[in-house]
């Protein structure tokens, strides 16, 4: 069977699959303790993302905007920057970090961020002697590139400007990528259960925040200025996400001797596997019976849905370029054919990711990757009839082909605001697998409820 890798054809951007490069930036930051970005544009760069934080995860955050204006397009926009950063230091005596992320117009007009960090550098020191406050300049022009790549330009510099050599602390790094709290949540489950201690970077699983009768918590994040310090001195570091995180894990491997891994995002029992011998080959650390067991489970639960369910059952998946990879060998361990594969920005590394050489190796099935990708590109062909899927995979931002063409689809990724509650289900471990697997089957179920297609079959299987 064939793999076929290739561009967009097309000029233009119909349906975008992606966000831009400061929104990947600005998730980092808020994954990060005691730390408020200052996303130095207009203000629609920080308000509009907020406002895709608050879908997908039902709450807020916080975060700032420099609020330029046309006059900066002439006369720069170094003082609003300026400006924001004392602002930020004035009002909030808990802060420790302040990333100044750049977007479009900034980069255009060239501002000198690492300057504006020096003056303001000085300036607080005059004006706030007994704090430290770590400014971090981030370059994230948003007219190339998309969020994964702003993740992975954020985590390498927050881990670039912070990390230093100390005493061996016997911790593992997880920098996790743009996973959702319920995965993080689950990376810390498998440590646990390995006697591992994890440093993780970034840790999003305080995003899952209880309404107390004092009212007294926040979604924030749990990284903390010494976890970032700390990780210079770990035994390894594991990036989750190739694209995201990737690049930190190789500075640290580069910078401090740190030990990187980097291979596949932990969807699926195969993948998960090579997640735990990496941590046990990096730790020494054995692997449970506990975790064997868990893996049976979701071994059972697969085997209980692929043949009579799933067999020959073509996907088109889209998404973050790590996890619709993922999610690719997830389908094809329970013999789902993952037609068609979308990634949406304009890396050309893609077309030498040997993880797709390792997916047409294993493939029953013809498959088309296109990269700096749209939606229409999967619209298009469901409109001409040229490819026939059962199933989609994806963000919300699909739902409207899923309605228009009838067809079932499992939400998966960010953001996902149609469906309640999937930031706290993880997809990556065995137990992500176990939930992936029952996700898929029951969407496909109601399907067939509502079509009335064989639903007779759920009576006796």
């Amino acid at each position: 069977m064939s793999l076929e890798i290739k561009e967009k054809e097309r000029a233009g951007i119909v349906n975008p699959i992606y966000n831009c490069q400061p929104c990947g930036a600005e998730f980092a930051s808020i994954g990060l303790k005691d730390c408020i970005p200052l996303v130095h544009g207009g203000q629609g760069c920080s308000m509009f993302v907020r406002l895709l934080f608050a879908q997908h995860f039902k709450e807020n955050f916080e975060m700032a905007s420099s609020s330029i204006h046309e006059h900066a397009a002439v006369f720069g926009g170094k003082k609003n920057a300026e400006e924001g950063v004392q602002v930020l230091v004035d009002r909030y005596p808990d802060l420790r970090i302040i990333p100044i992320v750049t977007t479009c117009s900034t980069e255009t007009i060239g501002d000198d961020i690492e300057g504006i960090a020096e003056i303001m550098n000085r300036k607080l020191k005059k004006s706030h002697p007994d704090r430290k406050v770590t400014l971090i300049p981030v370059h994230t022009p948003s007219y190339s590139g998309s969020h994964v790549q702003g993740y992975n330009v954020a985590v390498k510099a927050f881990v670039n400007a912070l990390a230093k050599k100390g005493e061996p602390n016997g911790k593992l790094n997880v920098i996790t990528g743009w996973l959702n709290p319920g995965d993080v949540a689950e990376i810390k489950h498998i440590l646990k259960e390995m006697d591992v201690k994890g440093n993780i970077l970034i840790d999003t699983e305080t995003f899952m925040t209880p309404i107390m009768p004092d009212k007294s918590r926040f979604a924030y994040g749990n990284t903390t200025v010494e976890d970032i310090e700390d990780s210079a001195n770990s035994l390894g570091t594991i990036a989750l996400c190739k694209y995201e995180g990737g690049a930190a894990a190789q500075l640290l491997e580069t910078k401090f001797k740190v030990p990187a891994v980097i291979e596949d995002i932990p969807v699926g029992i195969k993948n998960t596997d090579k997640f735990l011998k990496n941590i046990s080959k990096l730790t020494g650390k054995p692997i449970p019976q506990s975790l064997v067991e868990e893996r049976g489970l979701a071994i059972d639960t697969m085997v209980n849905l692929a043949h009579m369910f799933f067999a020959n059952k073509k996907v088109a998946i889209y998404g973050d370029p790590d996890l619709v990879i993922g999610l690719a060998q997830f389908c094809l361990e329970c013999e789902l054919e993952p037609v068609l594969l979308l990634l949406g920005d304009d890396n050309k590394a893609y077309q030498k990711d040997q993880r797709l050489t390792q997916i047409e190796e294993n493939a029953n099935c013809d498959i088309e990757v296109i990269w700096n990708s749209d939606l229409w590109e999967l619209e298009r062909r469901l409109k001409d009839k040229s490819i026939e899927v059962d199933l989609i995979m994806g963000h919300s931002k699909g739902r409207f082909m899923a309605i228009d063409y009838k067809i079932p689809m499992v939400r998966v990724g960010f953001p996902t605001f149609d469906r309640s509650g999937l930031w706290r289900q993880p997809v990556i471990g065995y137990k992500g697998a176990m939930l992936l697997a029952d996700m898929i089957a029951n969407t496909m179920f109601a399907d067939m409820e509502n079509k009335h297609d064989r639903e007779w079959i759920l009576n006796t299987w």
